[in-house]
This record gives C-alpha cells, sequence and structure tokens, in this order.
C-alpha cells in the first residue's frame, strides 16, 4: 500500500510539473484612461443623396460611424455607411460638423477613406498590429449606435480569421463587445488605445447585439487604407488560377503527405500570370512570396498582398516532388474594370459571367448567367449570396445577362409580385434562394 501510494504521489507530482503555467491576467478595473485618450477621434458619420441643384434630399440619411487616423482629418469608414452618399457630414465628440470628401472605397473589404473638409488639426488614432492580439485579449468598441453620442463598449476577443462567406477577403476578428447598428465603421481598440480592427457586421436574428460582431482586422485594414489614401482605389494581385482545398481524397489521389496547400484545378487563362509563369493543373501551392500557404483562404490573401508587376517566388508540389517557380503578378483591378454588363441593385453588384469574370473568380469556361461581383453586409441578399455565386435563373426564366436580371425583375416589380426563385451555382453546388423583388431596388 506504501509503494502505490508513493507512486500515485510521484505521479501527481510529475503531472504537476508537466502541466502548463497559466498566467491569471486581472480584470481591468476601469477603462476610462483608455477612453479618455482615443474618444476625441471617434467620429459621427451621416451621409445623404444630393437632388437637383445639389441641395440635400428628404430622407435616406445613413448613419455610421468612423475615426480619424490622420490630425489633417482623414477618417476611415465602412463603405457602406457612406455608399452612395453625395453629401457626407463628420460630427466631432464636440459637436462641430464637418463636410467630408470621399479620398477611396473598397467594397470588397467594406472599406472608405474621407477626408474632412475645412482644414485644422483633430485628434487622431493610429493602427495596432492585429496579428498580435490573441483570443481572450481585451477589446473596446467605440462607436454611434443607433445614432446617439459616442458609446462605449468592452468584451473580448473571441475568434479570429472568421470567414462569414461575405466576400473573398474575409479574415474577421470576432468578438462579444456589444456592437449595434451605428457602429459600423468604428474602431476596436486593444488596452493600450491602438486599433486593431473597424467594427464591420454583427450576426443577429433581431437587428440587436447578441455578443457576435465582427471587426476587419487592423493589419488588412491599414493596407488597404494606405492604398486609398496614396492611389484613391486599391491595387491587388491577380494570379489567374481556380483554386480549391486540399481534402483527405485528394491528398491520397496526389500521394500528399498531409493536406495543406492550395490545390490548382484550372489555368483558365493561357496569357495569365499563372501559365504564363508554368503552373498546372493539380499543382498544390505551398509557399508563395515568402509566406507559407495552408489553404486557399491564405494563397487569396497572399495574392492580394503580393507586388503587382514584379517577380514572386512560389512552390508547388507536383507529382510528389517540390518544384520552384516564380510568377509575375499582374493587377486583378485592371481585369474587373475590362467587364462590362454591370447591374447594382440594393448593395448587390451583377456582372456578365465573360473571360474576366471567370478567371476572377474561378468559375469553368460552361458557366453560364450572371456573377454576383459584390455584396454588401447591409444588403437584404447578404444571408443568401456571397461574391463569386452564378445566378443562372430567376422564377424559372434563364438569365444570361445583368441586362435580362433587370428586366426579368422590373417585371415582377410591376406586377406586384411575391417571393421569386433564383437558381445559384455556387463552385460545385447547386441550389434555390427566395428573394422579394418588391424588397430590393435597382440603381
Amino acid at each position: 500500500m506504501r509503494r502505490i501510494c508513493l507512486a500515485l504521489g510521484l505521479a501527481a507530482a510529475m503531472m504537476a510539473v508537466q502541466a502548463p503555467a497559466v498566467t491569471a491576467s486581472a480584470t481591468p478595473e476601469t477603462f476610462s484612461s483608455l477612453v479618455k485618450n482615443v474618444m476625441p477621434a471617434v467620429v459621427n458619420i451621416s451621409g445623404r443623396q444630393a437632388g437637383i441643384g445639389g441641395a440635400p434630399m428628404g430622407g435616406g440619411e445613413s448613419l455610421g460611424s468612423g475615426f480619424i487616423i490622420d490630425s489633417s482629418g482623414i477618417v476611415v469608414t465602412n463603405n457602406h455607411v457612406i455608399d452612395r452618399s453625395d453629401i457626407i457630414t463628420v460630427t466631432l465628440e464636440d459637436g462641430r460638423e464637418f463636410k467630408a470628401t470621399l479620398r477611396g472605397t473598397d467594397p470588397l473589404t467594406d472599406l472608405a477613406v474621407l477626408q474632412m473638409e475645412g482644414g485644422g488639426r483633430f485628434p487622431a488614432v493610429k493602427f495596432g498590429n492585429s496579428d498580435k492580439i490573441d483570443v481572450g485579449d481585451w477589446v473596446v468598441a467605440i462607436g454611434q449606435p443607433f445614432g446617439l453620442g459616442g458609446s462605449v463598449s468592452a468584451g473580448i476577443v473571441s475568434a479570429k480569421s472568421r470567414d462569414i462567406d461575405s466576400g473573398l477577403y474575409d479574415d474577421f476578428i470576432q468578438t462579444d463587445a456589444a456592437i449595434n447598428r451605428g457602429n459600423s465603421g468604428g474602431p476596436l481598440f486593444d488596452m493600450s488605445g491602438r486599433v486593431v480592427g473597424v467594427n464591420t457586421i454583427i450576426y443577429s436574428q433581431s437587428g440587436g447585439s447578441v455578443g457576435i460582431g465582427f471587426a476587419i482586422p487592423s493589419n488588412l485594414a491599414a493596407r488597404v487604407v494606405q492604398q486609398l489614401i496614396e492611389f484613391g482605389e486599391t491595387q491587388r494581385g491577380y494570379l489567374g488560377v481556380l483554386l480549391d482545398d486540399v481534402n483527405e481524397d485528394t491528398r491520397l489521389r496526389l500521394g500528399l503527405a498531409n493536406t495543406k496547400g492550395a490545390l490548382v484545378t484550372g489555368v483558365p487563362s493561357s496569357g495569365g500570370p499563372a501559365a504564363q509563369a508554368g503552373i498546372m493543373q493539380d499543382d498544390v501551392i505551398v509557399r508563395f512570396n515568402n509566406r507559407d500557404v495552408d489553404d486557399q483562404r491564405d494563397l487569396t490573401r497572399a495574392v492580394a498582398d503580393a507586388p503587382i508587376g514584379q517577380e514572386v517566388p512560389v512552390i508547388v508540389i507536383r507529382n510528389g516532388e517540390q518544384v520552384r517557380l516564380a510568377v509575375v503578378i499582374a493587377r486583378r483591378e485592371t481585369l474587373t474594370a475590362q467587364t462590362d454588363g454591370t447591374l447594382r441593385m440594393s448593395g448587390l453588384t451583377l456582372q456578365s459571367a465573360n473571360l474576366q469574370t471567370k478567371a476572377l473568380y474561378g468559375l469553368a469556361d460552361d458557366v453560364e448567367g450572371v456573377v454576383v461581383t459584390h455584396v454588401d453586409p447591409s444588403s437584404p441578399l447578404a444571408g443568401y449570396l456571397k461574391a463569386g455565386d452564378v445566378i443562372s435563373e430567376i422564377g424559372w426564366n434563364t438569365v444570361n445577362s445583368p441586362g435580362a436580371f433587370e428586366t426579368y425583375m422590373s417585371r415582377y416589380q410591376a406586377a406586384n409580385s411575391g417571393p421569386v426563385k433564383v437558381l445559384v451555382r455556387r463552385g460545385d453546388r447547386l441550389f434555390n434562394a427566395t428573394i422579394n423583388p418588391l424588397g430590393l431596388g435597382l440603381n
């Protein structure tokens, strides 16, 4: 018995030694000092459409939040806060109002940059490093929920790198800090007072906060904002491949050691960067521009960040061997600008399924219909559609152009129609979504 007790005691001691140490972190007694320092740089943003002669139209005002990142009056907010607004007003914490002009927008990440008019020096905050925050860290959200004055909520980082199917570059920080309607575009601060996220969207069935909010990470936002300031538009890289994740079946078929990497399922353009570099179908890209690639999302972000017009190194697994290649990066927006037949409606952008859109979204050559190229998070269709979806039918009618889609939609609206079904292709999957034509606006 004594031996058993000694053995148990020794085992317990070993377990105690081997158990990882946990450092206790006290809950902050107050956030007041942090808030006092950063609150003056958080602003309210309102936008209106201009009527005849440039006068504001009645109604149609959008409300949101933003924050000043430069003392000259450069403001960051969400694109959906100011989308289609001709007259933008920025209101400071002290009640002063300033007109603002648009310096640039990026619908794909839902970011916009404004310039306050009138001169002067303004309080500003700085971007932090979102890669350095961890799940469980404290964060503070400040904004203008429901059009009220500056409001503060605190919580923790609930998750990182969330993909919520809102676009190609989803990489959201999830937080339980209360974020409500009107918080859009406001900052998410770490405990040093640096902006680690731009509050953008909430998950809620009621429209109010249920403790699941999403923010664009600062490392992504800062890159986009810098391009909008410098060029007035984004400049993203383009590779020209069709991609998928590596699943277990693919791993066995190709004799791979693991499921890491991005599988090339096709190279649709013979003149594209990938084809010219010698990238082939069934290559698995495991490293791009000196960055490891875990899956297709990793590669999509790495390509977007790559220097346009420059040669970058690529490592692929082909026939069980590592192959080193070099690819000259093209610019994504150049191809997007060449697409024709664009239709915008209720936060949804539709374009023809031509060579450019097929290459941009990795669609098969025989795909027919209209391609969804953007969905605003605030759109009534945001829960059903995402960028890269292809709509091929509406109400059992075949549509092969944005013009045809608009024609059928207008007919349903004129007939005071009820909900209609649209046939959607997403990758290899077909599904029906039901939309209400009377709740959608064409513009």
